[in-house]
């Protein structure tokens, strides 16, 4: 654990569909998550330690880079993977766009809640405990999506514990 550079501070980040509508059930909307994170994490903007796409919302554990802050990395990202899902939706004919109607001033279709979770990891310990809740979030009686944590691919949980990364998306805490 002493491969972190804690003075450049790994987050717990929360994202949620809007209302917690589980949109997030079958895997293209799952994959549109992936490849937004794949794509900041090639450019340099973020390490990814952790993940878990659930359902309805997706918890990570990332590290902004130098020369990127968290404000701007979280927007690019939450309005990416709306647009992208919006796109999906539209050309797929799905009636459940009309769920994400809101027709605010600034926004025809919403789909992330406006208040993402952004907690420092400070310590080691604090680290593990959320990469612990993260791996473990898809046993969780209400879900139930995988009788082990490396059994659901949509998860960090298959790489620390088999060593398969079928994404290409994580960084081991340990270096």
């Amino acid at each position: 654990m002493d491969k972190i550079n804690f003075d450049y501070h790994p987050q717990f980040f929360t994202a949620t569909i809007l209302e917690w509508r589980p949109l997030l059930t079958e895997d293209v909307y799952k994959d549109i998550i992936i490849k937004s994170l794949l794509f900041l994490k090639n450019e340099g903007s973020i390490i990814i330690y952790g993940f878990v796409i659930m359902p309805n919302h997706i918890h990570l554990i990332w590290q902004i880079q130098d020369g990127h802050t968290r404000d701007l990395v979280q927007m690019r990202f939450l309005k990416f993977t709306a647009q992208q899902m919006k796109f999906r939706l539209l050309d797929t004919d799905d009636d459940r766009l009309s769920l994400f109607l809101v027709n605010a001033k600034d926004r025809k279709y919403q789909f992330w809640e406006r208040n993402s979770l952004s907690i420092d990891l400070w310590s080691p310990k604090v680290f593990m405990q959320k990469l612990d809740y993260i791996h473990n979030n898809p046993l969780q009686d209400k879900w139930k999506l995988a009788q082990y944590p490396e059994d659901y691919r949509y998860s960090s949980a298959g790489f620390y514990q088999k060593g398969v990364d079928e994404f290409d998306l994580v960084t081991h805490y340990a270096g």
